[in-house]
């Protein structure tokens, strides 16, 4: 009886040391021009064809993309505050030795309200925490909230949010712009959260509700990678070729949310707020002298 010989498991080819340190380059030129971005941003970019060194686009090469980078931070080669995470946060209690160190600490705190002459209120959503890392300092600059809702959103999460609104004493409409993934469950996402969010609002609060990305024009106007759908996915039969989120450039994916969000604004209302922050502060620090002057605690 003849044994049948299985073929021999091919071996990848290890790179070079010269490729590694090319690859460490490629990914440093990335998050320097550009950061925070997450390591999934990271890893399209690392997708390139063009790039001297590129990652095959597959779980495979999105693990190799995740330990450079952790070999690198790790290393001092790339600081820890350039990569997005939001999936894990501490939860603090802050506490104050006296009045004077309360007003001390708090005073970089204080923002103007650069919404307070606008036509509109706004919120941004986006479908990960991922996203969410990379959006979070655009969001806090422009003074918009900001809400990961981590694929269908919960009925509490969104009936909160819708709560909020309604007890502000706000006539003016309610823009909310949503980023998330295109593919058969993520284009789906934003249509749940928009219906739950109209069932919970007041029927007086004009909701207008916009997806920012990644949608169709968007994947041929920035060439974004795509993957095939599933096969045993069965919803939303004509989208073919799917995209996460995350392979929109961080860059690109900042800018389309700060036009939109700017368009809302008043001419110069950021610049404007920003010397009213100053002066705020200054008069916050002020008043924290008195109060130690005084010996007030």
């Amino acid at each position: 009886m003849s044994m049948i010989k299985q073929p021999s498991p091919i071996k990848r080819k290890r790179r070079t040391q010269e490729q590694i340190q090319q690859l460490e380059a490629q990914i440093y030129a990335v998050l320097d021009e550009d950061n925070p971005q997450s390591v999934r941003h990271v890893f399209y970019r690392m997708t390139d064809p063009r790039l001297p060194v590129s990652i095959e686009k597959s779980e495979r090469g999105y693990k190799q993309i995740q330990q450079r980078c952790t070999v690198m931070r790790r290393a001092g080669k790339i600081p820890y505050n350039w990569f997005a995470d939001l999936s894990r946060r501490g939860h603090f209690t802050n506490t104050f030795s006296n009045a004077t160190d309360f007003i001390l600490r708090m005073q970089g705190l204080y923002r103007a309200d650069l919404w307070i002459d606008s036509d509109y209120r706004c919120e941004v959503w986006c479908e990960s925490r991922s996203i969410a890392g990379v959006l979070l300092r655009d969001c806090r600059d422009l003074a918009v909230d900001l809400y990961p809702c981590g694929g269908f959103s919960s009925m509490t999460f969104a009936h909160d949010a819708a709560m909020l609104h309604n007890s502000l004493d706000d006539s003016r409409p309610l823009q909310i712009f949503y980023i998330g993934d295109y593919d058969p469950a993520g284009v789906l996402v934003d249509v749940s959260l928009e219906k739950e969010l109209r069932r919970h609002l007041h029927p007086d609060i004009e909701l207008i509700f916009d997806r920012l990305a990644i949608n169709q024009n968007q994947i041929e106007q920035y060439d974004l990678p795509t993957k095939a759908r599933k096969n045993s996915e069965k919803r939303v039969q004509h989208i073919e070729r799917t995209v996460e989120a995350e392979a929109m450039p961080a860059r690109i994916m900042r800018g389309i949310l700060r036009d939109h969000v700017e368009s809302l604004l008043p001419e110069n209302a950021l610049q404007v707020a920003k010397i009213a922050e100053i002066e705020e502060r200054t008069h916050l620090a002020h008043v924290a002298e008195m109060l130690n002057g005084k010996g007030m605690r």
